[in-house]
């Protein structure tokens, strides 16, 4: 081959690699033109005209006071409970009151025919006819001693008999008030010449409401033994409750309490007045007590309400708004953040506790992230669309 056939040779060679470079270059220029730029995984848009109806807040950090939440069961108010026992032996001769009565301190109860107080207005009747007696004799020999007519140790025998007399009559009435029956009583008996009837009342001690009725009509009870009634003021009751060891750093004395029951509309309010010494071995939790107002007397005993203890003790939380924090098929929360302008993801989160309308998140957000709050509901549509 000459040398000018060489020349061309190499020209077409040259030229054809030349060509089928640029061909390539431009078919990979062509397939990223044609390829969308990279995306964010799991990104996706709302239309300008869906935007206005979506509310988007930031997660912000703020302080809380620590509430924690428990269950309680309703009990009687121990302070303002007791028992109404008789102070004779005897049969019960008439019940006035039943359960659920509401008497007033000092209101009778019941009545016990009783020989206690039979004996005890006998003792007294003579104790006064000895008095009555003996101050005769004094009287008698006083008289004689001014007449020189006995000796003054006569006189002075006498006035003893008759101090004693009056000393036995004291003792007899002071037994008489213990029963509840007066020294009048007995003389307005006389004068009208009556038998004094040996009936005893059993007075309520405290105002409130007969909760356990404990005897029936002609039943004998005891002296001091026998429980007749059990009586409570019902404003108030005790909501017996139990917390957590992680709990017990933050509560303390004097700490106000919401409680709820499903029952009722209202909120009932109460104070933390009592904290455990000791661990419920069951439950492996510390009791706690908290006196509760109880306006007319809803909360009944053995009751289950729910129990928010609010603690003073406060902390930093990250936190969004309740509406914010959804669920999943897989009942995980998560929320809606707008990751860039008018694109939107979903991000799961951890949450906490609850307060004022807000959710405490633990994990999956960042303070400022923008977060919707409202108008979940396209994003869902939005998302399932594309």
């Amino acid at each position: 081959m000459n040398r000018a056939a060489a020349l061309v040779l190499a020209l077409v060679v040259t030229l054809t690699w030349f060509l089928a470079a640029c061909g390539a270059s431009k078919s990979t220029e062509d397939r990223a033109s044609n390829e969308s730029p990279a995306a964010q995984p799991g990104l996706f848009a709302v239309s300008r005209e869906q935007l206005p109806h979506l509310r988007i807040v930031p997660a912000r950090t703020t302080t809380w006071s620590i509430a924690i939440h428990t269950t309680g069961t309703v009990d009687w108010d121990a302070d303002h409970t007791t028992q109404a026992i008789t102070q004779v032996n005897g049969p019960i001769s008439r019940i006035l009151v039943d359960t659920g009565a509401r008497v007033k301190a000092g209101d009778p109860l019941l009545y016990v025919s009783s020989p206690d107080v039979a004996n005890a207005i006998s003792a007294y009747k003579k104790a006064r006819n000895r008095q009555v007696l003996a101050q005769r004799v004094m009287k008698r020999t006083q008289e004689l001693l001014d007449r020189g007519a006995v000796a003054q140790k006569d006189f002075e025998a006498a006035e003893a008999d008759f101090n004693d007399a009056a000393t036995d009559v004291q003792n007899s009435l002071q037994a008489l008030k213990i029963f509840g029956v007066t020294k009048q009583e007995i003389d307005q008996a006389e004068r009208q010449n009556v038998a004094i009837t040996p009936e005893l009342a059993v007075f309520a001690p405290i105002a409130g409401m007969v909760v356990q009725k404990l005897v029936s009509p002609g039943q004998l009870i005891q002296a001091g033994a026998t429980t007749c009634f059990m009586l409570s003021d019902v404003s108030t009751v005790w909501v017996q409750g139990h917390i957590f060891d992680r709990d017990l750093p933050s509560v303390r004395l004097g700490d106000t309490v919401e409680e709820s029951n499903p029952s009722f509309a209202q909120k009932f309010h109460g104070v933390l007045s009592y904290i455990g010494a000791m661990v419920d071995p069951a439950t492996r939790t510390t009791p706690v007590r908290i006196v509760t107002q109880n306006p007319g007397g809803l909360l009944k005993k053995d009751m289950f309400v729910e129990a928010v203890i609010h603690t003073r003790t406060q902390k930093n939380v990250l936190a969004v708004p309740v509406s914010a924090v959804l669920h999943n098929e897989q009942n995980e929360p998560f929320v809606y953040i707008e990751a860039q302008p008018g694109k939107f993801a979903q991000r799961l989160v951890t949450t906490g506790a609850q307060q004022n309308d807000e959710q405490e998140i633990l994990s999956g957000l960042k303070e400022g992230e923008q977060v919707v709050s409202e108008g979940s509901v396209f994003l869902q549509f939005a998302n399932s669309y594309q």
